[in-house]
């Protein structure tokens, strides 16, 4: 669990990129410039966690790009003690993010192997979300709810009904929408039955699915 000067040096060169790709949330720069990105790797791919590429974690599941992380994460416009729900936990690294942005985290993570690695990982780093479970995504955590925003981090062929009903009024919804490839998309919800539609181009992403635990 080690984190060096050198990793320090490379994630500045990271947050660099990201500043030219035109990412400009200062929130979300600092904390991809304190978070150990390649503690979220095994060991053997340390060399890969800087750059700004998608990367195997296990499960048929991708740890994002970094770019893509932070162009969700400002997408969210996080407000400190703000109510995220994130869909698709992964490897932990975009829930760490939300957290070092200040927002109170409630995860839910589909694969179960995944699940257990994560909740291991993340208090060893410091990092606490309000909730972790295993579950169905699209179901959300309507116990919880409702959130300031939510953000899915897997491809989603239509929007969850449920996802929408759990945002509060002047929320903010980041889903990636579409088969193959994915348009990222922003739902903010103005009143209890509008929502309005904002899109942000193409990304890739694993699928999102359902009851498949």
């Amino acid at each position: 669990m080690k984190d060096t000067a050198k990793h320090q040096g490379l994630r500045n060169q990271l947050v660099s990129l990201l500043e030219q790709k035109g990412i400009k949330d200062k929130n979300v720069l600092e904390a991809i410039r304190k978070i150990p990105r390649h503690l979220f790797l095994e060991s053997g791919f340390e060399e890969y966690a800087y750059q700004d590429k998608p990367f195997p974690i296990g499960a048929g599941q991708t740890i994002s790009q970094p770019y893509t992380v932070a162009f969700q994460s400002e997408l969210l416009q996080v407000k400190k003690d703000d109510k995220v729900l994130e869909i698709g936990t992964g490897s932990g690294y975009q829930t760490a993010v939300l957290f070092t942005m200040g927002a109170k985290v409630y995860s839910v993570e589909r694969q179960n192997e995944l699940f257990k690695t994560t909740s291991l990982l993340l208090p060893k780093l410091g990092i606490r979300p309000k909730h972790l479970s295993f579950g169905d995504g699209y179901k959300g955590l309507p116990n919880f709810a409702p959130f300031d925003s939510i953000i899915v981090t897997a491809g989603a062929p239509f929007i969850p009904k449920p996802l929408m009903a759990q945002l509060k009024v002047g929320g903010r919804l980041v889903i990636p929408v579409g088969e193959n490839v994915q348009v990222m998309t922003l739902l903010i919800r103005k009143t209890e039955t509008q929502f309005e539609k904002h899109e942000f181009g193409d990304f890739r992403f694993v699928p999102l699915l359902e009851n498949k635990n």
